[in-house]
């Protein structure tokens, strides 16, 4: 193990544990470990769906589609450039919700359960591992947080799965109704997107039992497993009368951000789209507010809509964007610059206004550290979000805005889409499945490196003078 936590891999890299064989030496650190374990994901699974069986008699698709698909799987997006109920066949639409069960969960969180099945101990370097893969800032109960994870996700998504197939029992057979169910639920709760119907849940706009089952399992797989399974020991320690238990403050800064853009989000889309004849306007006001809180939850990276897209707003597309550039919450499914970090960045401007030199909440005062990782996540967010809609201005034959909303989504990992992506040109497709890939996992990478740089700045022997720039 080094300095910085890595692991020491011998003559390439490691596998899913980084575990050293003979030969030469060379550091591997953690966030390597998550990032080649997802790209190695991908490539298995590009491999998968390119081979015939998995595609309907009669289809065909290209390499570029297999990885494009493997990719926005991986990476929980549910951006698409074929048809998934059309094109793939039953073993293909299997391998791709597999693909997403991993990638939502993490690779290291079911290497460790293999490695548990196995009765394999899991050693230090691995669980420094995890603990990257999960976003943790303690090494400790990293493996028992895992455990919970995992049981958490199986009862969530098999009960959704179960309600699902039971709405659905009535228009379906048994059998594919709980296909269905399993698909919906996976797909749902680990903020993917994808759908085996042809016109995502439009058909399903009014039905309340699909609405909120589907967006119940969005938020609770983007507010991420950390709260989930903090908000439930909060609950069993005040239920045993345990006054003194408290919400860590990570969890409370992820509910409170999370709740405070899920109400803004449903009260400004059903003002913008309350008349509109092409979306609610139709629809009795109890269905509205439905249509209206479901349309809210999905750009925080779940590509569902009940609502036309093309036929929303330009106010409830362009604020779509910016809910999906937000995006879900660290140790979540989802991506983006994550609530964590927007909120920092909010409490940073408005410490600055009022001439606070601490950036201050709920009576703590948060680490400079973070903060500064926070301001160039949301950086670096922007620059690579705007750079991309340039150079495919120049690729494609587009709409800005829709080249924008495309990235966008790509970016947060959300999957909505203005029908842009099937028609992208093959340059197109392999940007925007990079831009999925830095989207699931750039702003970890980036902030576990930037968090190594300040370490490794903090053991020079010297400093340099400090002067002045002028801001503002």
């Amino acid at each position: 193990m080094s300095a910085y936590g890595g692991s020491r891999v011998a003559g390439g890299v490691a596998g899913p544990f980084g575990r050293p064989s003979a030969g030469r030496t060379f550091t591997l650190q953690p966030h390597q470990v998550v990032s080649l374990g997802f790209l190695g994901l991908i490539a298995v699974g590009t491999v998968l769906l390119v081979l015939p069986v998995a595609v309907q008699p009669g289809k065909q698709v290209s390499f570029v589609d297999a990885l494009f698909t493997a990719v926005s799987a991986v990476c929980v997006t549910g951006l698409t450039t074929v048809q998934t109920a059309d094109t793939w066949s039953l073993f293909g639409q299997v391998v791709i919700m597999l693909l997403i069960q991993i990638g939502g969960l993490g690779i290291m969180t079911m290497s460790t359960l293999i490695a548990l099945l196995l009765g394999k101990r899991i050693t230090l370097p691995e669980r420094l591992v995890i603990r990257e893969s999960l976003g943790q800032l303690e090494l400790a109960g990293v493996v028992r947080l895992t455990r919970a994870i995992l049981l958490t996700a199986l009862i969530l998504e098999g009960l959704g799965a179960l309600v699902l197939a039971w709405r659905w029992s009535g228009a379906y057979p048994p059998s594919q109704a709980l296909y269905l169910g399993i698909f919906h639920s996976v797909s749902a709760f680990n903020n993917a997107g994808f759908d085996l119907f042809r016109a995502s849940l439009t058909d399903f706009v009014a039905d309340p039992v699909v609405n909120l089952v589907m967006a119940g399992l969005i938020i609770l797989g983007g507010i991420g497993f950390v709260v989930i399974v903090d908000v439930l020991h909060y609950a069993v320690e005040r239920r045993r009368g345990n006054h003194t238990a408290r919400l860590s403050l990570h969890s409370k800064v992820v509910l409170i951000m999370s709740g405070g853009l899920l109400a803004l989000g449903t009260l400004l889309i059903l003002l913008w789209e309350y008349g509109n004849p092409a979306t609610l306007g139709p629809l009795p006001f109890g269905q509205k507010l439905l249509a209206a809180f479901f349309q809210a939850t999905v750009p925080r990276t779940a590509g569902f809509n009940t609502l036309p897209l093309a036929s929303l707003t330009q106010a409830t597309l362009f604020f779509m964007v910016m809910l999906m550039f937000v995006g879900a919450s660290p140790g979540g499914t989802g991506g983006g610059v994550k609530t964590t970090a927007f909120s920092m960045v909010i409490l940073a401007v408005l410490s600055t206004i009022r001439g606070k030199p601490d950036v201050e909440i709920f009576g703590r005062r948060l680490n400079r550290e973070a903060v500064s990782r926070s301001l160039a996540i949301m950086a670096i967010a922007l620059f690579w979000v705007t750079a991309t809609v340039l150079v495919l201005d120049v690729t494609e034959q587009a709409p800005i805005f829709n080249i924008g909303y495309e990235v966008m989504s790509a970016f947060g990992t959300v999957g909505l889409s203005l029908g842009l992506t099937p028609h992208l040109t093959v340059a197109g497709k392999l940007i925007i499945a990079l831009t999925m890939f830095i989207g699931r996992v750039g702003p970890l990478t980036l902030a576990v490196a930037l968090a190594r740089v300040q370490r490794r700045g903090r053991e020079q022997p010297f400093r340099y003078p400090v002067d002045r720039i002028i801001v503002g």
